[in-house]
């Protein structure tokens, strides 16, 4: 080796270019074979942020990594997919609403980190007729301890409060002091942990 050693492996931790030169000492012509090694940096990643661009119609997840201890390396990225298939960029589009696992694979083989996101939706009717189907309004996307203090509020058209329900909770079941509510327009504020507002409307169906 061009590190001196004449062992069958060396270990390294230094980046640079290594060479080993294997010989047959067995016959007299002592034939050799020259091989040349090059050791780049690399290391796992660490998701520093994800930014997440949901409630509209084109919903996308961006990530931002940087490599433990500070070495340039390569990264892969993947949608709920373990194993991949990956892609160069960390922008994701057309994201479904749900919960989903982002990977950052290191191209080098230093490992794979994940971490679960939400991306939200806000349905635009429900009926809470009983039948199984749409019974509660709710926002997709929310649950998980990121949103276990999120609240939501429903109001009429005029402006008055009909209920205030948890936003990791089954949601509003179209009813105002045990009594159902009319078919049409409501609307809501969403106060979010991570400080967004977000307000609409929405219909109900009966």
């Amino acid at each position: 080796w061009s590190t001196g050693a004449t062992t069958p492996f060396i270990t390294v931790n230094q980046v640079g270019t290594y060479t080993v030169t294997v010989t047959d000492v067995t016959h007299a012509t002592l034939c050799s074979k020259l091989r040349t090694i090059t050791v780049v940096p690399s290391n796992i990643a660490r998701i520093d942020d994800i930014v997440v661009e949901d409630l509209r119609e084109n919903n996308t997840i961006t990530l931002f990594v940087s490599p433990v201890g500070g070495v340039n390396t390569t990264y892969t990225y993947s949608l709920d997919a373990p194993n991949g298939p990956w892609q160069e960029s960390p922008y994701f589009e057309n994201v479904a609403p749900g919960i989903h696992t982002v990977y950052v694979n290191d191209v080098n083989g230093c490992g794979i980190v994940d971490k679960d996101v939400a991306v939200l939706s806000i349905p635009k009717y429900f009926s809470p007729n009983n039948d199984g189907t749409n019974d509660y309004w709710h926002i997709t996307g929310i649950n998980g301890v990121n949103y276990n203090q999120s609240k939501i509020f429903i109001f009429d058209r005029y402006g008055k409060l009909l209920s205030d329900v948890k936003a990791t909770g089954p949601g509003w079941d179209g009813k105002h002091n045990g009594y159902d509510m009319p078919s049409t327009d409501y609307w809501f504020l969403l106060n979010l942990e991570d400080g967004r507002t977000v307000k609409g409307h929405f219909s109900m169906i009966r």
